[in-house]
């Protein structure tokens, strides 16, 4: 019974969320500051029910605001699916609202509003907006791959398209030449920002937003999927005086969760750290953060030279690019600044030869060259539907390669409701990490190929391939997965 009137009497959304109170059922939610108006609105839609008082904490009742209202949210979604589009314009001046509110009359603003909540609240890293001759299709990358959410042939894609453009400050007239920008959201207490990406297409402008949920805070570096020797290697690197330490890997590889948890370990009162990021994904206590803006000139090479005249002890520059920059951060590692930063290479030893590549002389590779964590997400088997069989033929030869046991069994991907057929549930973290010693300064001096350094530094069993067949061997991911991500190469 008091299920049936809480859901009648529930409190709108924007009033909950300002006024500090939430109803739900016989429970009455309250944060730090509820108001009065708020508890007497509550009690009134309430009707005489007695109601338990629950206080919370503001990110307590921020998350519980989310949570009720996010599920009361889907169970309409499937009414609000197929909104018609012949109303009324949907461009409209540009405004920030919390994507949980009641969405407004327009249907391209309730389209776009329930686009960007759904990739929300799905943990979504991408979304993607692909006009196409039939339409427009939009997909989402969860675990890393892509999903299909709508496929439609009656969606106005221009007003669509405008709209996203609007909300990210982009140029709507201009739709020849690409724009970035970027749309802060909220949903429900969690900030959300959007770094948007436009290009010119055949049929309209393809749009890409790249979805950070800052509320999400930093993993713990117990969380990431170290091994107790990495873990002992990540402190050690972090508390090192100078030198460079890089990160490498594809795009959404979790370099970056990486980076911020060295610099985490870095953080002391003694030490002043600074950064230069692109964008700032999560805000740190204690250390100075810049955002790079090249419209401007504040290029990644400009920051890092303006930081090296604020006396830091630790610098991170989000990412080493182009030459002008690996310069200048081997020159701050010399004059003794301990430096991180991400750069996109196949492995670890791999980032030697792409500092080759952009310039970067062998003696001064080798002078200030620490360390290299290359990393690779790969996706968790479902533990409700992975099914245990013995290796075939095929499956054995990975492991007789790299010189490694053969399990009795592994798991396949099944498939089932609790991951939506697609057999994986979230992802895990493998990483190949090479610390820089005196066989391998000595080659890395003397210009030796990629194949001596990676012989010198790394065993099969700790490859990126050989850390894949480790988590196959206990279970957590496929074979089929850890040949998709890293393949089986030498």
């Amino acid at each position: 019974m008091a299920a049936t009137e809480a859901s009648g009497a529930r409190l709108p959304f924007a009033f909950a969320r300002d006024a500090q109170v939430l109803l739900d059922g016989a429970r009455l939610v309250v944060g730090p500051d509820a108001t009065p108006q708020g508890l007497r609105e509550a009690q009134r839609r309430a009707g005489g029910l007695a109601l338990e008082l629950i206080e919370q904490t503001r990110a307590g009742f921020e998350t519980a605001l989310s949570q009720f209202y996010e599920s009361e949210g889907s169970e309409g979604e499937a009414a609000e699916a197929e909104p018609s589009f012949d109303l009324e314009d949907a461009v409209g001046p540009a405004t920030q609202r919390d994507l949980l509110e009641e969405p407004g009359d327009a249907p391209v603003i309730k389209l776009v509003n329930q686009l960007l909540r759904r990739a929300v609240s799905s943990g979504a890293s991408d979304l993607h907006v692909e006009p196409y001759e039939g339409g427009l299709r939009v997909r989402m990358r969860i675990d890393g791959f892509l999903q299909s959410v709508m496929d439609r042939n009656d969606v106005p894609v221009r007003r669509v398209i405008s709209r996203l453009k609007v909300m990210a400050g982009l140029d709507i007239a201009e739709t020849r030449l690409p724009q970035d920008g970027r749309i802060p959201l909220r949903l429900g207490g969690r900030l959300i920002d959007t770094r948007v990406s436009s290009l010119p297409g055949n049929y309209g402008e393809r749009i890409v937003l790249r979805i950070l949920d800052r509320s999400t805070g930093l993993m713990p570096l117990k969380n990431l999927g170290l091994s107790d020797a990495q873990e002992a290697l990540l402190e050690r690197m972090s508390a090192l005086p100078n030198g460079i330490i890089l990160a490498t890997g594809p795009t959404g590889s979790g370099k970056t969760t990486t980076l911020y948890s060295l610099l985490n370990l870095a953080n002391q009162d003694e030490r002043n750290i600074v950064t230069v990021e692109d964008p700032i994904e999560y805000d740190l206590s204690g250390i100075s953060q810049s955002q790079i803006n090249a419209e401007i000139g504040m290029t990644f090479a400009a920051g890092l030279r303006a930081t090296l005249r604020q006396d830091p002890d630790v610098i991170l520059v989000g990412e080493i690019r182009d030459s002008e920059t690996a310069s200048v951060a081997a020159q701050a590692a010399l004059t003794g600044h301990l430096v991180f930063s991400s750069l996109h290479a196949n492995g670890s030893v791999g980032a030697v030869v792409r500092l080759r590549d952009l310039g970067i002389d062998n003696f001064l590779i080798a002078a200030t060259l620490r360390g290299v964590i290359a990393q690779r997400l790969l996706r968790r088997l479902c533990p409700s539907c992975s099914q245990p069989h013995a290796p075939t033929q095929a499956e054995a030869a990975h492991f007789e390669r790299h010189n490694l046991p053969l399990p009795a069994s592994i798991h396949r991907a099944v498939g089932c409701s609790e991951c939506n057929g697609s057999g994986y549930s979230g992802r895990v973290g493998i990483f190949e990490m090479v610390e820089v010693g005196e066989a391998l300064r000595d080659a890395i001096d003397r210009g030796a190929a990629e194949s001596e350094m990676k012989g010198l530094a790394l065993d099969d069993a700790e490859t990126l391939f050989g850390q894949s067949l480790n988590e196959v061997v206990r279970g957590r991911t496929s074979l089929a997965e850890a040949l998709r991500v890293v393949g089986d190469v030498a």
